[in-house]
């Protein structure tokens, strides 16, 4: 009886919704149309918990804040059917098997679309699985083999380190007078790869670099010892490798109080309320790959999205900005090739020559890229913003794009 009431109090609420919404009666969305939707669903399987938590946390969030949104207003139209959107998360704890056992679980709900895993040796486990039981997964995650032929079931997500590294130091270079260059990696498959890149790129520019083989556990939470040496040598650029973002403030909070006044980067994604309050003003100047949303080039649909998303969590997660991409590229492609919907391999034909407006960004374009890095085009184009961090918050450095 008590579930009864509950499911009675709850559809009048929602008549009642359906009935001031303007927005969803414009739209021809009604309660009563939503109902006979079809459903999509769309998977996540990626860390959601332990010291990387942020980068999936914000993942999901984006997903289930958009997928509302489009739900509310009249769901999504695909071909001849209109769909609501239904995310399924999974969460792996950075754990390979687990990302397995996701994926395993996506498959077995009819998933194609998948978005994760977050780090490496995630998205490479779950490859067989996904090219096993046709799933196009986007993971945030830069090995090259992953997008490389003959892979071709995963999209990168985002702008990959051996893309924004070089950028950033050419810049560095060029408007900092930056010189010598020092890295520093967790003893991991992750960052270890990132830093290597990294390494090369500096290289490439003509940068000296004076440390490039500094490791510590990811653990770690007295960054003195292993950053000491490193400070001794004076360069003019400190590179936190595939740092995650809770020891991101502690890497940086060690370097200054050892006195070190140069410059500190990171080619991943950070959160400033993290930096904020694990470092403080010691965070200031802290140069890292933003979210791909800047005040400037923000379009009203991006400004309702961050407002909708503070709203549902009480925060916003600044990488959001990037993460807000992948559901909305899997719609869109969708949407040019109803086909795809149930076989991947028409999804595949259609992202060579699928584009579409940018909702969030103004100026811009939604289209697959990655033919340089990778032969074949197997990322999503977002925009690439640097940014600084300042009191608190990111402020843009520069924004440029991958081809």
């Amino acid at each position: 009886m008590g579930s009864e009431m509950i499911n009675r109090r709850s559809t009048l609420k929602s008549l009642a919704l359906g009935a001031v919404s303007l927005l969803a009666i414009a739209a021809g969305g009604t309660v009563s149309a939503q109902a006979e939707n079809k459903e999509l669903k769309i998977g996540f399987v990626g860390v959601t918990s332990g010291p990387a938590a942020a980068w999936g946390t914000s993942n999901v969030r984006s997903m289930q804040t958009r997928a509302d949104w489009l739900n509310e207003t009249g769901g999504v139209k695909i071909g001849e059917d209109t769909y609501n959107i239904n995310i399924v998360t999974f969460d792996d704890q950075k754990d390979p098997k687990r990302a397995i056992a996701g994926m395993e679980k996506m498959a077995q709900e009819g998933i194609h679309y998948v978005v994760g895993p977050n780090v490496d040796d995630g998205a490479a486990a779950v490859r067989p699985v996904a090219e096993s039981k046709g799933i196009i997964y986007f993971p945030y995650a830069f090995p090259k083999a992953l997008y490389t032929p003959p892979a071709s079931n995963a999209v990168l997500g985002m702008v990959a380190n051996y893309q924004s590294g070089p950028a950033i130091y050419k810049y560095l270079k060029e408007n900092k007078d930056v010189k010598k260059v020092a890295f520093i990696a967790a003893n991991e498959s992750d960052p270890l790869s990132q830093r290597d890149s990294g390494v090369a790129a500096a290289k490439e520019l003509g940068l000296e670099v004076v440390a490039e083989k500094d490791t510590y556990q990811n653990d770690t939470r007295d960054f003195t010892p292993v950053l000491t040496p490193i400070v001794q040598l004076k360069p003019d650029l400190l590179v936190l490798s595939g740092v995650a973002p809770a020891n991101a403030p502690l890497l940086i909070r060690a370097a200054r109080e050892l006195g070190y006044e140069g410059l500190i980067s990171a080619e991943t994604a950070q959160d400033a309320t993290v930096l904020q309050e694990g470092a403080g003003e010691l965070a200031n100047g802290f140069i890292s790959v933003g979210g791909a949303s800047t005040p400037e080039i923000r379009t009203p649909v991006m400004e309702e999205f961050i407002e909708r998303y503070t709203k549902k969590f009480g925060e916003y997660n600044d990488e959001s900005n990037t993460k807000v991409y992948a559901l909305e590229y899997i719609i869109e492609t969708l949407k040019a090739n109803p086909k795809a919907i149930d076989d991947v391999e028409e999804f595949k034909k259609t992202m060579d020559t699928f584009s579409a407006p940018n909702p969030y960004a103004k100026d811009s374009t939604l289209k697959y890229v990655g033919a340089t890095s990778f032969g074949q085009k197997r990322q999503l184009s977002v925009p690439m913003v640097v940014t600084e961090f300042k009191d608190g918050e990111f402020q843009t450095l520069f924004v440029g794009e991958v081809d």
